[in-house]
């Protein structure tokens, strides 16, 4: 590459980390975008999720709670991840069960627990993504990615039609984590392993509202 042209793609660089040429998402043509009915916007959610290996279960919210732990009790689950922010009736439900781990446990602390159980900033109906900010209820990422189960609450009001829609309600500021199933590689033979850098196993809870 010519300096010429080195100083021009730096320039650019500069120019786009200023936001001096930044364009908002809500300005940028989608004509030929059309919104589905937000029945059918969670329909989808649930059905690329499940695509993904994961659980998925709608569940009404008077039935979430017992939704949540009948979910860890399926994995025989003792020890739980519950981050600020969860809402309290859910703590009081859990711990009448399960031994409770709050606070901002270290990782040696989160190797010793069997799941985490979180809520999503917004979940994204065409790909069957769960997105996390890490805000109240959410826990840091190390949270959602040592423990061996993850049990994810997404109210239907937070679920997203495409990506677009979705980065729409996202502050890019804060962490962001993208979760679209269970952690899942496979080696050079294609055979598929799970678990390796993030929870073996998902679980998805799609509630009305968590009211």
């Amino acid at each position: 590459m010519s300096d010429a042209a080195r100083a021009t793609v730096l320039a650019r660089v500069r120019s786009a980390l200023s936001g001096a040429t930044r364009t908002p998402l809500d300005s940028v043509p989608r004509d030929y975008a059309t919104e589905r009915p937000a029945a059918d916007v969670v329909d989808l959610f649930c059905d690329r999720v499940a695509d993904y290996r994961a659980t998925v279960e709608r569940v009404p919210s008077d039935g979430l709670t017992g939704a949540i732990a009948a979910a860890l009790r399926g994995v025989s689950a003792r020890r739980v991840v519950v981050p600020d922010g969860l809402p309290q009736v859910w703590r009081d439900v859990l711990g009448a069960e399960f031994e409770l781990v709050g606070g901002d446990p270290d990782v040696a602390e989160l190797d010793r627990v069997d799941a985490v159980v979180t809520t999503a900033v917004v979940g994204i109906a065409s790909t069957g993504t769960i997105v996390l900010d890490h805000g109240p209820g959410q826990g840091r990422r190390a949270a959602t990615l040592v423990p061996d189960v993850h049990v994810c609450v997404v109210e239907e009001a937070r679920i997203a039609d495409d990506v677009p829609a979705a980065l729409r309600r996202l502050d890019p500021t804060r962490p962001l984590t993208f979760i679209s199933g269970p952690s899942a590689t496979s080696d050079i033979e294609l055979d598929r392993v799970e678990g390796v850098h993030g929870p073996r196993t998902l679980h998805v809870l799609v509630p009305p509202n968590t009211g």
